[in-house]
């Protein structure tokens, strides 16, 4: 690969991706870094807004194929702002949840 279409593709990156590759030992390592990230973030982003009560083997199921949809994401998420857009989900159901359960302490205290 020649250096202008290396410098083409890093420029063009997300600014997560490229703070990793940035930071990063290495280019393999960077790889499975980001992919971490995307998991995490997704499972975080899941938990907060869309988890219920079920039994180990339906979230072992659920978290199977999260993994595997993570790894698109992951593809996506080098000239994408996937990994920005799951901090700002999971920001907004973090403040979600914090209100409702203020809310949820209001409503027992006055009752």
């Amino acid at each position: 690969m020649r250096v202008e279409d290396s410098e083409m593709v890093y420029n063009r990156m997300s600014g997560t991706a490229r703070m990793i590759y940035e930071f990063a030992p290495s280019f393999s390592a960077a790889g499975y870094i980001l992919f971490a990230l995307v998991f995490i973030m997704s499972a975080i982003v899941y938990k907060l807004g869309f988890a219920r009560k079920i039994s180990f083997w339906q979230n072992f199921i659920i978290y199977a194929f999260l993994f595997i949809g993570c790894l698109i994401l992951t593809f996506l998420a080098f000239f994408l702002p996937i990994v920005e857009g799951l901090f700002v989900a999971a920001a907004i159901l973090i403040i979600y949840r914090v209100r409702r359960m203020n809310e949820h302490k209001k409503d027992s205290v006055t009752q």
